[in-house]
């Protein structure tokens, strides 16, 4: 059974896109997105939390999309989307699911991708040009779209798009990225499809050097920051992969946050030394207020 629900266009105001420079703001918001996802137990509550937040990003739209792997099931189990109407009316009429370039790029990526990239992924025919195309003229200008795979299990999709003469907010496509995981993640749980594993437990090494490369720093950066080897921590983040069966630093960070293993505070939350220092050796300018 299809589980369908729509939402009627809402318009963010420019107070609500106008987000603060800093990453950290930014981060508060996956982090506040990640505690209401706790509570929630009901496809509306999740339709509205997503809701709320791709405005707050800075995208007019959005459509989450989960559809269990089976022989026999091909449409998505769960849909949850603000689509224009015109654009939802030509999608189901004319059954282009089968046939969406943004789905086929999906099954071909672990992590998010901007539709400008689709190419990159999966070859582009001239319908698909032309779905792109029609899509555009109701007001589907372009998108981030962020794929959440369990083999054998389920698969699906969560998308923030603007409208056309809007560009893509690119600084908050990272925060776009971990949402749109967190929202697969619960909408998976909430149809009995999430896959659970016996939690991955890493060393405190491994742990250490997991939360400096989510942090940005290279293996060398690292290597310096802990007083080990460059070669060790490479060593150390392999294993790590090795242990959660991935192959990507971002879907090892992902997975280490689902698990709790590493939190938003210990990812986003430069410690400081007595010094004034922050833990890689660099000066801290106070912040008024801070």
């Amino acid at each position: 059974m299809t589980l369908t629900i729509t939402r009627r266009l809402v318009v963010a105001s420019p107070e609500t896109r106008d987000l603060p420079n800093g990453m950290s703001m930014k981060m508060e918001l996956a982090e506040e997105f990640a505690g209401e996802l706790a509570n929630i137990e009901t496809a509306a509550g999740l339709e509205g939390a997503l809701d709320r937040m791709a405005k707050r990003l800075g995208f007019d739209h959005f459509a989450l999309a989960v559809e269990r792997r089976t022989a026999t099931t091909v449409a998505p189990e769960l849909l949850l989307h603000d689509y224009p109407e015109e654009w939802a009316r030509v999608y189901t009429t004319f059954e282009l699911a089968g046939r969406d370039p943004v789905r086929r790029a999906s099954d071909r990526s672990v992590i998010g991708f901007r539709w400008s990239t689709i190419g990159s992924l999966v070859p582009l025919t001239r319908g698909d040009r032309q779905m792109l195309a029609v899509g555009r003229e109701c007001g589907i200008a372009d998108g981030y779209t962020v794929p959440r795979h369990l083999p054998g299990l389920a698969s699906g999709t969560c998308t923030f798009v603007v409208s056309p003469c809007r560009n893509l907010p690119d600084q908050c496509l990272p925060i776009a990225e971990l949402i749109g995981a967190l929202a697969l993640n619960r909408a998976l749980s909430l149809l009995g499809a999430e896959r659970r594993p016996v939690k991955a437990l890493l060393s405190d090494r491994q742990r250490e050097c997991l939360i400096w490369s989510a942090r940005g720093k290279t293996a060398a950066e690292t290597a310096i920051i802990l007083g080990i080897s460059t070669e060790t921590v490479i060593q150390h983040l392999r294993l790590a992969r090795e242990r959660y069966e991935v192959h990507c630093r971002q879907s090892l960070i992902l997975s280490a946050l689902f698990d709790g293993v590493i939190g938003f505070a210990d990812v986003f939350r430069m410690p400081r030394t007595p010094s004034g220092e922050d833990s890689s050796g660099q000066p801290h300018t106070p912040v008024p207020g801070m």
